[in-house]
C-alpha cells in the first residue's frame, strides 16, 4: 500500500499497543505533520523550496484532502512566493490538529487503523488508534526501510532522508533504533537527516520553540 508523507509518520508517531501519540510534546509533533505535507508536496512536484522562498509550481489537485488543502493554503495567501519554508512549517503546524484528524481519517479509510471511543476517568472522551495487522506491517516496513538506511550507510532516497529529519525532530528516533544503536550511529542519523532544505528547517524550528518553551518555564 503507498502511503504519503504526512500517513509515515502519522503511523510512527502513534504507540502500536494503545493507539496514542508518542515522542515528544507539542509542537513537536504539530511541526513533523506540517512539515511532512510540505515535503510530500515538494516531492510531488507542486512546490520548490530554496534558502529564501517557497513557490507553488503546481495546483493540480493530488485527489488526497489533506495535501489538496494544504496546497490551496498556501497558492491562496498572500504570502505565495514570498516566504520561505519555515514560515510554511509554523503555518501549516497552527493547522495541525485539523490536518492530523484528516490524515488519521484517511488511515481508517484505508484499514491501516482502527478508531476507538472510550472515556478517561470515566467522563472525559477517550479517543485512540490503535493499528490493525495492515498497519502494523505498514510499521514495520517503514521501521526497516529507515534501519537499512541507517544502520547500512545506503544512499537513501529523498522519501527516507526526509522522513528520517521528522523522525528526528519528533523524537522517534528510539522507535527506530535500539539505545546501543543510537550511540554507534548517531552521527548519521544527523548527516541524513540534514541532507535535505526542509528537514534542517524543522529541526531549526523545534529548537528554537523548544527552547523559548524553557526560558519561560525557567522564568517562571
Amino acid at each position: 500500500m503507498k502511503l504519503t508523507m504526512p500517513e509515515e509518520i502519522m503511523l510512527l508517531m502513534l504507540d502500536n499497543a494503545t493507539g496514542r501519540p508518542v515522542g515528544l510534546p507539542a509542537p513537536a509533533g504539530d511541526y513533523a505533520i506540517a512539515t511532512a505535507i510540505l515535503m510530500q508536496l515538494s516531492l510531488d512536484g507542486r512546490i520548490d523550496t530554496d534558502l529564501e522562498r517557497l513557490m507553488v509550481t503546481s495546483q493540480r489537485p493530488s485527489g488526497d484532502p489533506v495535501l489538496d488543502e494544504a496546497m490551496t493554503m498556501i497558492a491562496s495567501s498572500p504570502e505565495a512566493g514570498l516566504r520561505d519554508s519555515r514560515y510554511w512549517i509554523v503555518e501549516l503546524g497552527r493547522h495541525a490538529e485539523h490536518f492530523r484528524a484528516m490524515v488519521l481519517d484517511r488511515l481508517v479509510a484505508k484499514g491501516v487503523l482502527r478508531r476507538e471511543e472510550g472515556r478517561f476517568l470515566w467522563v472525559f472522551s477517550d479517543r485512540r488508534y490503535p493499528k490493525g495487522p495492515e498497519g502494523e506491517a505498514e510499521v514495520q516496513e517503514v521501521r526497516a526501510r529507515l534501519r537499512q538506511v541507517l544502520l547500512e550507510n545506503e544512499i537513501p532516497d529523498p522519501q527516507d532522508a526526509l522522513l528520517i529529519g521528522l523522525a528526528r525532530s519528533a523524537g522517534l528516533i528510539p522507535l527506530i533504533l535500539t539505545p546501543e544503536e543510537q550511540a554507534r550511529v548517531g552521527a548519521r542519523v544527523d548527516q541524513v537527516a540534514d541532507l535535505e532544505e526542509l528537514g534542517r528547517t524543522l529541526s531549526s524550528v523545534t529548537r528554537e520553540v523548544f527552547a523559548m518553551m524553557l526560558a519561560f518555564a525557567g522564568a517562571h
